[in-house]
């Protein structure tokens, strides 16, 4: 019964202190001359409003009718914060520019736990600047293609020669990059361990949109008990390989760089950098090979046009003659559908920043303090940047730009000092894949799948096809 009466007060309590913060916040605010919009339910705002549109395959209209009343940058309040969201390209691209000077990275809790504040993502200043760095110079052009391109074939198709009958896409996309991932940061081929590791890391993704307190989310408090697992796991490692590295034996991988950088990390400092780095190789890339087989096979003339361009560069070699670097140098209708799936599916749906300073901004003003959202899905998605902007159209990106506004508008990989480090390895993780699917695989879908985009982006059924050999002689 005391326990009872215990979490009652703090409920009271935690209640009471929103309700002052929430007045407070909102008297200041009216000073000020905010972005028009709507703050919604108190506490609440419009966050369920921006999850029902997200769950299903169409989320745009939560933008729209929000752009239509208010204009490009709009208030809300989402995920128990006031927030200004962004649907213009050139604030946006503000935002990126002005990172460190006047905003600051900001995600919500349950991501800030489930990653860890030593991860790349919540790291600022000049520690960010340095890991940054470290983290593209094992994911820059050279690497790729003297070290890791490689790999990135072999492990593409020893995954691919079991495939037989039904196969569920999006499950085999994400054990080739979550094995390629950890091999490129800890030296592993695949084993048990490394399948053991991604199921706990499964339940951990699953977590990031939650409430971030465990006697209100059982799918929060499995993502924190997977995260645990996940660190255990790693530490166990990292304590190994420093023994190891100590002795004199040493491998070429980012965990060798990261126990003998200058910096002197702690096991658990590394722990949630690497944390942070496999679910960036991971979740993301995989999402969009199973994205871009299924908007080729909605789209028969792309796809027909894909095989030629592979068939071609497949006649020239052995059947089990790895591809190499000027092969992947020479798959430019390739490249046109890679940029068409980052800009249509918008797996990275934009990035939260948090104002350091009451900023200025086309005439109107963010509070310091506020959280605001720059939308990379919003100007993807919008007719003025990109003709018939709802539609799978690589044919677009021939011209190269894709776009029909002067300015760059297509951002898939952020900007400014937080470029994703690993988008050129995206990139070729993705050609090298479709590569061996046409070049060996003839498919049809198995059932009809729906994409939904909440908490990630995802097909509800993990894309399940029926596959067929096609002859590899």
């Amino acid at each position: 019964m005391a326990g009872l009466t215990l979490v009652y007060d703090l409920v009271l309590y935690i209640s009471i202190s929103a309700i002052i913060f929430f007045i407070i916040k909102r008297s200041r605010s009216r000073r000020l001359r905010l972005p028009p919009g709507s703050l919604g339910l108190p506490f609440l705002g419009e966050t369920l409003q921006l999850i029902a549109a997200y769950k299903t395959e169409n989320p745009e209209p939560f933008i729209d009718v929000r752009v239509k009343r208010f204009g490009s940058i709009f208030t809300t309040h989402i995920f128990g914060e006031p927030t200004v969201f962004s649907a213009d390209p050139e604030t946006n691209r503000f935002i990126l520019q002005n990172e460190g000077k006047l905003f600051e990275c900001s995600y919500p809790g349950s991501i800030s736990n489930l990653l860890g504040k030593h991860s790349l993502l919540l790291m600022k200043g000049s520690l960010h600047k340095r890991m940054h760095s470290l983290t593209m110079s094992f994911a820059n052009s050279s690497i790729i293609r003297d070290h890791l391109l490689v790999d990135i074939d072999r492990l593409v198709r020893l995954h691919m020669d079991s495939w037989t009958d039904r196969v569920l896409l999006m499950e085999e996309a994400k054990k080739i990059t979550f094995e390629l991932t950890v091999k490129q940061l800890m030296s592993f081929d695949p084993n048990e361990w490394t399948e053991s590791l991604r199921k706990e890391y499964v339940l951990v993704i699953e977590g990031f949109f939650t409430v971030p307190l465990p006697i209100f989310s059982t799918t929060y408090r499995r993502a924190i008990q997977a995260r645990t697992k996940v660190a255990e796991a790693l530490s166990l490692v990292v304590r190994q390989r420093r023994k190891e590295s100590e002795s004199g034996e040493r491998k070429n991988d980012m965990l060798e760089a990261l126990l003998a950088g200058d910096d002197g990390f702690s096991d658990e400092e590394i722990v949630d950098f690497l944390v942070a780095l496999l679910v960036a190789g991971y979740e993301t890339t995989s999402t969009i090979m199973t994205l871009a087989v299924k908007f080729l096979t909605e789209t028969p003339l792309a796809l027909a046009q894909l095989k030629e361009e592979h068939d071609e560069i497949r006649a020239k070699k052995s059947k089990q003659e790895p591809l190499e670097w000027n092969d992947y140098k020479s798959m430019p209708f390739t490249q046109c559908v890679v940029n068409e799936t980052l800009r249509v599916a918008n797996i990275i749906s934009g990035v939260f920043r948090r104002a350091m300073t009451d900023i200025n901004i086309k005439g109107y003003t963010i509070p310091k303090g506020w959280r605001v959202f720059a939308s990379f899905r919003a100007v993807h998605l919008d007719h003025d940047h990109f003709k018939d902007a709802r539609s799978f159209n690589p044919w677009r990106w021939q011209n190269n730009s894709g776009a029909t506004s002067p300015v760059n508008v297509f951002t898939p990989f952020g900007g400014g000092p937080r470029l994703c480090p690993g988008y050129e390895l995206a990139r070729v993780e993705l050609s090298v894949f479709l590569h061996h699917l046409v070049t060996r695989f003839s498919w049809v879908p198995a059932e009809q799948d729906k994409l939904v985009f909440f908490p990630t982006t995802r097909t509800q059924k993990r894309y399940p096809i029926i596959v067929q050999r096609r002859n590899e002689s």
